[in-house]
């Protein structure tokens, strides 16, 4: 009965297609099936919301998606706002009903061995381009910085003598991150370029990475087109941004054994939560965890 006025409702006072319709009435048919095998005695009027709860976990023990299982759910609110309408129920029992979480997918990143290869095998041009190009790539890997982070550093934000960046993150704020000495070699070689570059074409600039048409602040645009170029050489990852240089810092890090703190600071994170996410491991990590860890295996 109530099933069957609803979709109507739907067809004529809301004009919902013919497919919506159909497929409200398979999510209403679904949970009406469920909760009447579990009593016979209930109907739609008397569900509760701990009768919704035990669906939503019934369907998440079925391996249902979040995103199908949450569908259903606007399936129910829809339906008992048009109940509540008719003065038949004074609760509504979806007001305390939360749906399940879509899990985040992981970070994707570059292995160490393809970073060690594009870094270290690559034929950079010579030049201003070339030294920039290298040089964006290796301050992505080396610091974790953001792509934004990296277009704003101005150019006493870089500072070879203490051997640390300081980058301008979310919401303005600062952060100092460290970084050794090969990077330093390869920000000098930039320097040295970027002087020269702006001497024979006149320009003046305050911004680290610069433009070589007109020495104005790189855009973030011809940054991502650099990098997407670059991994394109060593990964066949879907995303080929600077993030996921990003989220390659932080798995490297993890992977030599630095504290989840520490990961954050640098990667400039408000919450540990946020960082926790590139916890997962490789299966190099796993096999190389096994053969310490287990008595019965093999020792080098």
């Amino acid at each position: 009965m109530w099933i069957d006025s609803f979709l109507e409702y739907l067809r004529l006072e809301r004009n919902y297609s013919e497919k919506t319709v159909v497929s409200y009435g398979i999510d209403l048919r679904e949970f009406e099936g469920y909760f009447k095998k579990a009593d016979a005695e209930i109907d739609f009027t008397t569900v509760d919301a701990d009768v919704v709860r035990n669906w939503v976990m019934h369907l998440m023990d079925e391996g249902r998606a979040a995103t199908s299982v949450n569908r259903k759910l606007s399936t129910l609110r829809s339906f008992y706002r048009f109940i509540l309408k008719k003065k038949v129920m004074a609760v509504n029992p979806m007001t305390k009903v939360v749906g399940p979480k879509k899990k985040k997918p992981l970070p994707s990143f570059v292995r160490e061995k393809d970073m060690d290869r594009l870094l270290d095998g690559t034929s950079f041009a010579e030049g201003f381009e070339g030294c920039r190009d290298r040089l964006i790539l290796e301050m992505f890997y080396a610091t974790g910085m953001r792509l934004s982070e990296l277009t704003g550093l101005m150019l006493d934000d870089v500072d070879c003598n203490q051997s640390q960046v300081r980058v301008t993150g979310k919401r303005n704020k600062q952060r100092v991150i460290p970084f050794g000495t090969e990077l330093s070699t390869f920000i000098h070689g930039y320097i040295d370029a970027r002087r020269l570059l702006l001497l024979e074409k006149g320009f003046q600039s305050k911004f680290f990475f610069i433009s070589e048409r007109n020495g104005a602040k790189m855009s973030d645009s011809k940054v991502r087109q650099i990098v997407q170029g670059y991994l394109g050489q060593v990964t066949t990852l879907r995303k080929k941004s600077p993030h996921v240089l990003r989220h390659s810092f932080a798995t490297s890090m993890l992977n030599h054994r630095a504290d989840l703190q520490s990961v954050k600071e640098l990667l400039g994170h408000e919450r540990l939560s946020t960082t926790e996410i590139y916890t997962h491991t490789t299966f190099e990590e796993l096999k190389d965890m096994y053969n310490q860890a287990h008595p019965r295996a093999p020792k080098k």
